[in-house]
């Protein structure tokens, strides 16, 4: 039973009850507890560390998303954590220590770990903000009387990851061409940030062109190279840009929460002062001394590592799968090396006829991601034709994974499948017109409105939400209802999908869950709205009045 069922249960149970249930609640904690403890007590511990607690592990063919874990840890980067927990240090003295090191490493003016890339990004925007003086620091996010207030982003590079220098209290000024960067630059600009991409290598707006407009003015450029591969000598820099920040946790396998910090000396010794053990608005921005040098260490390791040798045992793992699963009768298979510096890993798609297998890609996805061995890999695109697929990416699968993915694979996509129904069970009710939502969020509520036009199956309108507005597009099958709005704005999108019920006599009333992707889930209410507004003719004037 899904988490939620089980709370329904327990809302019907009789009062008599409720000591039964509090008593089984407790003796189930106690053998978590106990199971934790014994798994911890076993240095050789596997997957039980998780299990013990009720969480399954996945298979990950996805790549190196945090919400799965980013990547996994090399031995060197373990036995460094492990070392460096042994002893205590100064953190400065550490920072100084690190900061040269990684510096004599990677070629660069200056290195910082940070707890992670837009950690890193946030230290660096204060650092440019208040250029190290700690009476500004501490009023920060409020920027009032300050001279630097303003960061430039392209609008290429804005994405979600941008909150990190939002968070500054900053103002974000979006330009989309050189002459409006040229416009929007002046004494004001803290800092100008980039999002390393095609669009940052080449193209009006590249790294290099922007660098030409903010030297001038002595305004640092920023680049997020979050999950790329870190060259040596780094090629950002080198294009003439002051800092660039690397994920720790994503293909130099280092901790998952730190960052890795490079550049010019003066802006990250600012950063430094910026970030945890210093109080201001970075305090809460910690990193310990095991991270930063397990962060080191996966340098260290990144340098001595054979790259080309890892490719090949990627490869050699997408070839298991490959075999495997073009044993099933329509399915084929096209691997892809890529050579563009983010994520960079061979992939394995694998693609069919969903008309003929009764199955879409983010079907079989989701059926992987929630069945035992779990799986997490990527649904390509359903076309018109009904070609569907899915992709798998290798640099994070570990031993064996192969052989456990494709014999799931081959299995699941041999299984027999019913076809779907061609025709939608017609809607038993009509929903025009506008219905009054009820959000119920984990801590709070929030009133939304529903504009809605109905054509058989189909539903058309309008989500208003607390702010915004944005198209609404559904269906209605029988009493089940399913709709979907998306809010974009830049560096964000917000994607509701509302699934329930309608009920009431006159089906008046719609209730079920709210599904917000990574914001996790809640439920909703609508009812449809009831105007009380007085009917009376309307007389139209017939020239000018006379009085107001």
């Amino acid at each position: 039973m899904k988490r939620r069922d089980v709370i329904k249960t327990l809302g019907v149970l009789p009062i008599a009850g409720l000591s039964g249930v509090s008593l089984a609640k407790n003796a189930t904690v106690q053998d978590s507890r106990t199971r934790l403890l014994n798994v911890l007590a076993n240095q050789t511990a596997g997957p039980e560390i998780y299990t013990a607690i009720g969480v399954e592990p996945v298979i990950n063919c996805r790549g190196t998303f945090t919400i799965i874990g980013g990547s996994a840890e090399l031995p060197e980067v373990k036995d460094a954590i492990h070392a460096a927990a042994n002893y205590f240090v100064q953190y400065d003295e550490l920072a100084a220590g690190v900061g040269q090191h990684l510096a004599d490493l990677t070629g660069a003016e200056w290195g910082m770990v940070s707890s992670g890339c837009a950690a890193g990004m946030k230290h660096v925007t204060v650092a440019c903000v208040t250029g190290g003086n700690p009476e500004k620091l501490i009023q920060l996010p409020d920027i009032r009387g300050f001279d630097k207030t303003e960061v430039i982003i392209p609008r290429h590079s804005r994405n979600s990851y941008d909150h990190s220098i939002r968070n500054v209290g900053v103002r974000i000024v979006t330009v989309e061409t050189l002459d409006e960067l040229k416009a929007a630059i002046g004494p004001q600009t803290a800092m100008i940030y980039l999002l390393a991409h095609n669009a940052s290598d080449s193209g009006p707006l590249s790294t290099e062109s922007i660098v030409a407009v903010a030297k001038p003015w002595n305004v640092p450029v920023l680049v997020d190279a979050a999950a790329e591969d870190l060259t040596i000598p780094n090629v950002h820099l080198a294009r003439g840009a002051d800092v660039v920040t690397y994920s720790g946790g994503k293909v130099m396998c280092g901790p998952q929460g730190a960052g890795l910090v490079l550049g010019k000396k003066s802006i990250l010794q600012a950063a430094w002062q910026a970030s945890a053990p210093h109080h201001g608005i970075g305090r809460n921005d910690k990193v310990g001394r095991e991270e930063t040098l397990g962060m080191v260490a996966a340098v260290e390791a990144w340098i001595k590592r054979d790259h080309q040798k890892e490719w090949q045992k990627w490869l050699s793992w997408l070839d298991t799968i490959e075999k495997r699963v073009s044993a099933v009768p329509g399915i084929t298979t096209e691997v892809q090396e890529p050579t563009a510096l983010s994520n960079h890993s061979p992939t394995l798609t694998i693609s069919w006829d969903a008309n003929a297998l009764h199955v879409t890609g983010e079907e079989f996805a989701d059926e992987l991601a929630h069945t035992k061995p779990r799986i997490a890999l990527q649904a390509g695109e359903l076309k018109e034709n009904g070609a569907t697929s899915v992709i798998i990416t290798a640099f994070q699968m570990q031993e064996g994974n192969d052989r456990i993915v494709a014999d799931r694979i081959h299995e699941l996509l041999s299984k027999k499948r019913t076809p779907k129904p061609k025709t939608m069970a017609a809607a038993a009710h009509q929903l025009d017109g506008r219905w009054d939502v009820t959000i119920h969020f984990f801590h709070g509520e929030s009133t939304h409105v529903f504009l809605l036009e109905q054509k058989g199956n189909w539903i058309n309108g309008i989500h208003q939400g607390d702010f915004h507005s944005r198209g609404l597009v559904g269906s209605i099958e029988g009493d089940s209802i399913k709709f979907r709005s998306v809010f974009r704005r830049p560096g964000d999108s917000l994607v509701y999908s509302f699934s329930g019920t309608v009920t009431g006599d006159s089906g008046n009333t719609i209730s079920g869950n709210l599904h917000m992707g990574e914001y996790l889930e809640c439920t909703f209410t609508a009812r449809k709205h009831e105007y009380t507004d007085e009917i009376k003719p309307i007389k139209i004037p017939v020239g000018p009045p006379l009085a107001t």
